[in-house]
C-alpha cells in the first residue's frame, strides 16, 4: 500500500538551482526601455542573413517539415570558413545547449565542475543540473586567475569552463594563459572554452582555443551566432572538439535543435564579412568612448573593468551605489544589467548600443551620479 502522505519533490541538486535571469527590456511598470542589458548587436542583423531567413520562412513547407537534424550545410560552411573538419562540429540551440551537453556528458553526482569566479551564470546551472558540485576559483581583479583555477583542480574535477572573453566581466585571458591552463589540466578533464564574444577580438587577441581543439583530445570550443551576427532570436550555437567528444555529445543532444530558417540565416551570416567587420569597428569605437566618459567620473568612485566584449562592467565603489544608478537609469529610459545574483551587487553591465544610445547612456550615468 502506498503512503498517501508522500509528496513529489525534485532532486536536491535541482532545488539548489537559481534560475537564469535574462536581461530585462522593460521597467517595473512595463514601460519599454532602451535595452542595453543582453549584449545584443545594436546594428541588428546583416542583410544577407535577413534575406536568407526570410526566404526560408517563405517556403511552402517552412512550418510543416522538420529542420535538418544534423545542420549539415551549416557545419560544412563553418568548417570551410575556419579550416575545421565538419564531422567534428556540433550545432546547438545557442551555445548554452552545448555548455549543458558538456556537463551532462562528462559529469554527474559527486563530480566537480570548475570555473572562475564571476564566470558565465550558466556554468553553475549546468553543474547543478547533473548533480555535480560547482566550484569557483578566485579571480584576479575580476579577471581569470590561472593559478587559482589550477589550484582548485582535484581528482573529482571533470569539466573546466573558461569564458574567453568572459561574461559578465569582459576580461580576456591571453593565449599564453590559456595554454598554461590547459597544460596543467589532467587529460580526463574536459576543457570547455566558451568563445561567445570571440568575433569582437582582433587577430592579435586570439586565445588559440580553436588550434587547441584541433589537436587535443579534451578541448571543446563553443561559439554563438547570437552576438556579433545578430541572430539572438534564433538561438544558434556551434562547437568543435575531437571526434570522440563530439560523438559523445550527440548521444544526449536534442534532435532538430536548430530551426530551418535559423540554419539558413547562419550560413548566410558566415558569408557577410562586411557586416561583421562593421559591427566590430562600431563596438571598438563606442566601447572606448563610453569607457572614457565613465572613467572621467572617477571622482564618484566609478571604475571600468577593461573589456574585450561588446559591453562594459562598471564598478560603483563610491557614495552612489550600483542599485541606485540602475534605478535612476531606468527612470531615464535605459535598462542595463545589475548583477547581485552573480556576486556583483556593486556593478552594472552595460551593452554598447548605437551611437545615440551610447551617448544618451553616458549622459544618464552622469546625471544619476550627480543625483
Amino acid at each position: 500500500m502506498t503512503d498517501a502522505t508522500e509528496t513529489l519533490v525534485p532532486k536536491p541538486w535541482i532545488s539548489g538551482i537559481a534560475p537564469y535571469v535574462p536581461g530585462k527590456s522593460a521597467g517595473a511598470d512595463g514601460r519599454p526601455l532602451i535595452k542595453l542589458s543582453a549584449n545584443e548587436n545594436p546594428l541588428g542583423t546583416g542583410e544577407k542573413a535577413r534575406t536568407a531567413f526570410a526566404a526560408a520562412q517563405a517556403a511552402t513547407d517552412a512550418l510543416s517539415r522538420y529542420p535538418d537534424p544534423g545542420s549539415v550545410e551549416l557545419r560544412e560552411t563553418i568548417g570551410a570558413k575556419f579550416g575545421l573538419d565538419p564531422a567534428r562540429i556540433i550545432c546547438g540551440n545557442g551555445s548554452d545547449e552545448l555548455l549543458h551537453l558538456a556537463a551532462g556528458t562528462y559529469a554527474g553526482v559527486g563530480d566537480e565542475i570548475l570555473y572562475v569566479r564571476y564566470g558565465f551564470a550558466v556554468y553553475e546551472i549546468a553543474a547543478r543540473r547533473v548533480g555535480a558540485v560547482p566550484v569557483e576559483a578566485d579571480d584576479k581583479d575580476y579577471a581569470t586567475d590561472v593559478d587559482a583555477l589550477l589550484a582548485a583542480v582535484t581528482d573529482k574535477t571533470r569539466v573546466v569552463y573558461l569564458a574567453n572573453p568572459n561574461n559578465p566581466t569582459g576580461t580576456l585571458a591571453t593565449r599564453e594563459e590559456v595554454q598554461r591552463l590547459y597544460a596543467g589540466l589532467p587529460k580526463n578533464v574536459l576543457f570547455v572554452i566558451d568563445q561567445a564574444y570571440s568575433e569582437y577580438l582582433s587577430e592579435a587577441e586570439d586565445d588559440g582555443g580553436l588550434e587547441l581543439a584541433k589537436t587535443q583530445p579534451n578541448v571543446f570550443i563553443t561559439r554563438t551566432f547570437s552576438k556579433i551576427h545578430g541572430l539572438a532570436a534564433e538561438r544558434i550555437g556551434w562547437g568543435y572538439a575531437a571526434a570522440e567528444v563530439i560523438s559523445a555529445l550527440h548521444r544526449i543532444r536534442l534532435p532538430f535543435n536548430v530551426t530551418r530558417a535559423g540554419q539558413a540565416a547562419a550560413v548566410a551570416a558566415l558569408g557577410d564579412a562586411e557586416f561583421v567587420a562593421h559591427s566590430r569597428e562600431h563596438n571598438a569605437t563606442w566601447r572606448a568612448w563610453l569607457a572614457g566618459e565613465i572613467e572621467s567620473l572617477g571622482n564618484h568612485g566609478v571604475r571600468v573593468v577593461p573589456s574585450a566584449c561588446n559591453f562594459l562592467l562598471v564598478l560603483f565603489e563610491g557614495d552612489v551605489s550600483a542599485e541606485t544608478v540602475y534605478n535612476r537609469l531606468m527612470d531615464a529610459g535605459y535598462i542595463v544589467r545589475w548583477l547581485p545574483g552573480q556576486g556583483l551587487p556593486n556593478a552594472l553591465r552595460m551593452t554598447i548600443g548605437t551611437e545615440d544610445e551610447t551617448r544618451g547612456l553616458a549622459a544618464a550615468i552622469r546625471a544619476a551620479l550627480n543625483g
